[in-house]
């Protein structure tokens, strides 16, 4: 396309037009496509994949662009660059929304058979994935579409199922009868990661459970009165002096009654209320390990939706909650109920349905995690394991993976990897394999189910960094691409996924999946609250789009995080970036305008070159080397505001401005070096940026006189020692200096634009040169009529002045100004901050203000004083400098 006659730039720049022309011309291009070039050297991105629930989300945003600036960076730094695209079945929240959806047309999900409402799942993942592909586009990912993976897909759900047979084979894998947590709501177990603690005002039940033999009572206490119909037992602690005589006797459970016997054990805390507890062995984790170690009976009081069953007699059908209430009215008719408490405790609450958790007994499938953290710990502790950036997050990584406990794997479901178990009907024995059985190997009967149960959503995503590369088998992609560069993910997963993925990457490939895990913080509202549907404060990435742009909002985003910390959202952050943009859009204009028709071997770069030619070409090196190390460290923020300031303030408001002295004066000679100088910054600038900007930076790119197809693929910057020029820098530093401070005292004396001043400079003897080698620029970006420069000059009687390095600066007020009307007006102006300053002072020398005003009102006051006294000093020194 570069070679082509390309149409000149419009005079502003269109997000929408260039965001749809240029997404398709690089797909069409394949330039986001790997392995094209094996000699090349492979860096690789996995995306955490999102869910096929809905629609991304502002977090999504911010880790989808922060993986595509390391991806272009890469691709252009000369890496085969592969960002694998790809989406998670999300078994519970797809499911729900399935079923949610399904009860808006009237349908029950148990009123179709599971292949029925998998049709209909399948259907909403293949809608929400195009959702999904829509969003990718508009924000400009550069996603190797052709490699595209599911957690459902057939190469993937065959990884699965070789993940769980060798891990069963192994014995890490079980199926046992414990506590789990249970959601009420969508009817199934959740991990203990999946379960978010809130604390709650609840209250705290003090009841009597009468000793059969009549000869007193004991006291027990409960948050939750509705499991004493479980209960069947109560211990206290061996050594409580209180009980020692109760040991071994029996208990009537009031309103069952039911006889439960009196057990010691050491778990007992005999401080904590009246130092006996309830043993509810089916309702309660530590109550049932408690209950195994003295053989008590586990009795099971509810059904999978919370409701009370046949085992809790005259409350059964009643929901949970609606059982507490109207237990608690007849323990207090019966007479045992002692006292009620306000007790504030934390609550287990699913992270998926909102629902209130229920410790219950269940049968379900475990995978033993101990021996898989012990690999991950020593891997981690002998230096080898993942580095996470930041540090600190490796603290909280290996804290849970050394306290770690076995991982509750099945859901109650129907979408999501059905467990490949069949239990024999014949002789009762499980099978776990790779392929379904027709028969039973133990007995050979083909009288086979399977078990009905399906996997957790984390057990697929557990093998994403390599499963999405083809293992089992040994493929190509799978040798090139392992293991991946960097994994981008928020630190609220590190349990769910991040400690899991290393867990199965060290089992099954021994190798860690991925070098470096950068974590990100939350995209918060303005306030710094989480963005939530309750509050109504989130933000949709699209409508960001919409207003201001991909590049504005990718920019933002970018330049808002640090690593591991949240950023707060502002509309006016994304208006700032889509100015930069502009402002980027037209500094390119006037440059193509002096670039029409020139092509590109006239521009080759060779001097003599200006002071600012020079400065800016070292200005340039300075970026291209702390954009690249700050890339490298994962400083987004910091290598996006380098590039800010460069852009906007080096390239934009200084270099342009010097750069049309000779492009506008007749100096064939000077024009063609300032040419080749601008087109060369600009091109290198629109690449730095690229990875942040991408749709701005190609537009432009593709109007330049240069050779190539794209910018996406064009060779990353690299610092030349040729233009390193620290002179340079220093004479442009005088020269910034003298045209600021020439053009303040131009604003405080409110001299008009056009109307020509005197300047006189007395320099030093080493800045002199500075100031006669650049005296036309002077000229030009101050205004100035007669310029006079030198070692000896005197200062002028009534003249401005100012100090930069090495030389004072002095502007001669006569006829200028009328001296005696400013003289008037600084007298006038003089008079009223004294009254100011005095007023400040007084309020404050006032003991009962300052003892009786909030803080805040008095430390304002303060700062007013000071900003008066430091206004009243400065109109003193130009009254000072004025009347000579």
């Amino acid at each position: 396309m570069a070679e082509q006659q390309k149409p000149s730039m419009p005079s502003a720049y269109d997000p929408k037009q260039a965001e749809a022309k240029w997404y398709d011309y690089w797909l069409k291009g394949g330039y986001f496509e790997a392995g094209k070039d094996p000699e090349k050297k492979p860096y690789t991105i996995v995306i955490p994949p999102p869910n096929v629930t809905g629609n991304l989300h502002i977090g999504h945003a911010l880790n989808n662009t922060l993986q595509d600036i390391l991806i272009r960076f890469k691709r252009m730094e000369g890496y085969d660059a592969l960002w694998l695209p790809g989406m998670d079945h999300a078994s519970i929240a797809t499911e729900a929304r399935v079923t949610a959806k399904l009860k808006e047309q009237g349908i029950h999900r148990h009123d179709l058979s599971r292949e029925e409402f998998l049709k209909k799942a399948w259907e909403w993942k293949e809608h929400y994935a195009q959702v999904i592909r829509n969003q990718w586009s508009k924000m400009g990912l550069s996603l190797d579409y052709s490699r595209e993976r599911f957690t459902m897909d057939e190469g993937l759900s065959r990884a699965v199922r070789e993940v769980f047979v060798r891990l069963y084979e192994k014995g890490l894998i079980y199926r046992g009868k414990y506590i789990i947590n249970w959601d009420p709501q969508t009817r199934t177990a959740l991990s203990d990661i999946e379960v978010i603690y809130k604390e709650v005002q609840g209250k705290l039940y003090h009841m009597r459970y009468p000793l059969k033999d009549g000869s007193g009572y004991i006291q027990i206490a409960t948050t939750r009165p509705e499991t004493m119909l479980g209960d069947t037992g109560v211990a206290v602690h061996p050594k409580d002096e209180r009980y020692k005589d109760l040991v071994g006797k029996t208990v009537i459970l009031p309103i069952v009654n039911r006889e439960i016997p009196i057990v010691a054990d050491e778990y007992v805390d005999p401080e904590f209320g009246s130092g006996a507890v309830k043993i509810t062995p089916a309702h309660d984790p530590n109550d049932f390990e408690l209950g195994r170690r003295h053989d008590l009976p586990q009795v099971l009081i509810m059904d999978e939706s919370g409701t009370m069953n046949e085992h809790a007699g005259p409350y059964q059908g009643m929901d949970r909650f609606e059982c507490r209430k109207r237990i608690v009215k007849d323990m207090e008719d019966a007479g045992v109920l002692v006292k009620v408490e306000e007790h504030t405790h934390s609550v287990g609450h699913s992270e998926r349905s909102g629902a209130v958790v229920e410790p219950y007994l269940s049968t379900q499938w475990f995978v033993k995690m101990k021996p898989l953290a012990e690999k991950a710990i020593e891997n981690t502790r002998s230096g080898k394991g993942v580095r996470f950036v930041p540090e600190r997050f490796e603290k909280i990584y290996l804290h849970w993976i050394e306290n770690i406990r076995d991982w509750c794997i099945s859901r109650q479901l129907w979408w999501g990897h059905r467990i490949p178990a069949w239990y024999c009907q014949e002789c009762g024995e499980t099978i776990v394999d790779r392929h379904d059985p027709d028969t039973c190997p133990h007995c050979g009967s083909n009288d086979l189910k399977q078990e009905e149960d399906v996997l957790d959503t984390w057990f697929s995503s557990a093998l994403w960094p390599f499963s999405t590369l083809g293992w089992p088998e040994n493929t190509e992609d799978l040798k090139r691409y392992y293991p991946t560069d960097v994994l981008v993910t928020g630190y609220d997963i590190i349990y769910f996924w991040v400690a899991r993925m290393i867990f199965t990457a060290l089992e099954f490939l021994e190798e860690k999946p991925f070098r470096d895990v950068l974590i990100t913080g939350l995209v918060r509202d303005a306030e710094g609250r989480k963005m939530s549907k309750s509050l109504g404060n989130g933000v949709d990435p699209m409508d960001v789009i919409e207003k201001y742009g991909a590049d504005a909002m990718r920019f933002m985003l970018a330049t808002g995080c640090t690593p591991g910390n949240d950023q707060r959202f502002r509309w006016e952050r994304v208006e700032s970036a889509r100015n930069f943009a502009n402002k980027i859009w037209n500094a390119s204009r006037f440059a193509l305008m002096h670039l029409e028709g020139v092509k590109q071997e006239e521009l080759e770069l060779n001097g003599p070159f200006s002071t600012a030619d020079r400065w800016i070409l070292h200005r340039l090196n300075e970026t291209v080397a702390e954009v690249t190390r700050q890339l490298g460290r994962y400083d987004f923020s910091e290598a996006g505001q380098q590039l800010y300031r460069f852009i906007w303030d080096d390239l934009c408001d200084w270099y342009i401005e010097f750069a049309k002295l000779p492009l506008y004066g007749e100096n064939e000679e000077a024009k063609r070096v300032t040419r080749s100088v601008l087109a060369y910054v600009l091109d290198q600038s629109l690449r730095l940026l690229h990875p942040f900007m991408p749709y701005v930076t190609e537009e432009i790119w593709q109007h330049l006189p240069i050779r190539g197809e794209s910018i996406t693929v064009a060779d990353w910057p690299t610092v030349k020692e040729a233009f390193q020029a620290p002179e340079a820098v220093k004479e442009m530093k005088v020269l910034i200096e003298t045209i600021r401070s020439v053009r303040n005292i131009r604003a405080e004396m409110e001299v008009p634009p056009k109307k020509q001043v005197d300047l006189i400079i007395r320099a030093e003897t080493d800045t002199l040169p500075v100031f006669r080698n650049n005296e036309p620029a002077i000229r030009r970006l101050c205004g100035v009529e007669r310029f006079r420069a030198g070692t000896d000059v005197e200062r002028p009687d009534k003249a401005m002045t100012a100090v930069v390095t090495g030389a004072e600066v002095f502007l001669p007020l006569e006829g200028l100004i009328d001296i005696e009307q400013t003289i008037a007006k600084l007298e006038g102006e003089l008079k009223k901050l004294d009254k100011e300053v005095e007023r400040v002072e007084k309020k404050l020398a006032n003991q009962g203000f300052v003892a009786k005003a909030p803080a805040h009102i008095v430390e304002e006051e303060r700062r007013k004083g000071e900003e008066y006294r430091e206004k009243r000093e400065k109109v003193r020194q130009r009254l000072k400098e004025i009347k000579g």
